[in-house]
């Protein structure tokens, strides 16, 4: 399946990101946001913006979907059940419970349009520069058909088992993401009290054998002690936080590490810092170790 048109539902950091590479590709993409000022960026970037998820679904049979919520979720299978035509595909890249999926899957078949679970690997930043990886699960023959649509929008795709799974691997994922993240944000504040400078604290470790990821993404803005371009936003990584956490419990696994990072995220919401980057974790360990900065003029942390 290589459709002229693809859909887009919640137009975000991520959604808005996707829409783009799409565009790029050669995609033509009806976008929908609830908010009409995203739907009015997603026609200045160049897409079409469509009036509902029914309108969506009118336009084509193959739809994204990057939903901040379950509510969203179950509002948005209800709208397509109604609209979307028999043999359309979903592919529902959220971070959202397992049985959350699992509902909107079964609302959508009913109707013989196939669900599946694809959650994301990597920020809104990734996202931007098609640096994503998609964790697809689900109906197989489904994934073969849209494979040239994931790659449109990502780096690599996976197909990794029956539906469900996909989530299970984003839960995984994210789990070393929230330990990361916290990690590079300790190692800078240590540089820092150290008296190193934080920007060759991070160009030195992120050539060693410490470094990582979140570092290499995230180590930039905590050099500049600003978190205000956020690729993901303290206040949504808060129920990404809670899923992880209820799907080890729910397994009764340890996870020592990821709960003694839980803190430190909340203690970010506490100090006013929900609508910026995680990476603002870094602003919370200076505060600990009694080692604020002072901001300069023209950052907004």
């Amino acid at each position: 399946m290589k459709p002229q048109t693809v859909g887009m539902i919640g137009l975000g950091i991520m959604g808005s990101a996707m829409s783009a590479n799409l565009a790029r590709a050669g995609f033509r993409v009806a976008g929908f946001d609830v908010a009409p000022r995203r739907r009015a960026e997603h026609v200045r970037a160049g897409g079409v913006a469509a009036r509902s998820p029914r309108d969506v679904a009118r336009r084509t049979e193959c739809i994204v979907t990057s939903l901040p919520s379950a509510d969203a979720l179950s509002q948005t299978a209800a709208e397509l059940s109604r609209s979307a035509g028999r043999g359309a595909i979903v592919i529902e890249t959220s971070t959202l419970p397992i049985p959350v999926k699992e509902a909107a899957r079964d609302v959508l078949a009913k109707r013989g349009v196939i669900l599946l679970d694809c959650p994301l690997s990597g920020t809104g930043a990734q996202a931007r520069v098609k640096d994503l990886i998609i964790y697809v699960s689900g109906d197989r023959a489904a994934y073969r058909k849209i494979v040239p649509v994931l790659q449109g929008f990502t780096r690599a795709n996976y197909y990794v088992g029956a539906f469900g799974a996909g989530s299970k691997m984003k839960f995984v994922a994210n789990l070393l993401v929230a330990i990361h993240n916290v990690a590079a944000a300790e190692a800078m504040v240590l540089g820092m009290k150290a008296g190193l400078d934080p920007a060759l604290v991070l160009k030195v470790v992120s050539d060693g054998a410490g470094s990582s990821r979140m570092l290499q993404v995230r180590g930039p803005m905590m050099v500049r002690g600003d978190y205000s371009e956020a690729t993901m936003k303290n206040g949504v990584w808060q129920k990404d936080m809670t899923i992880i956490g209820d799907f080890a419990r729910e397994l009764d696994c340890p996870t020592p590490l990821f709960a003694a990072s839980a803190p430190i995220y909340s203690a970010a919401m506490a100090m006013g810092l929900g609508k910026k980057d995680t990476g603002a974790v870094c602003a919370v360990l200076e505060q600990l170790a009694g080692n604020p900065r002072v901001r300069r003029k023209g950052t907004r942390r």
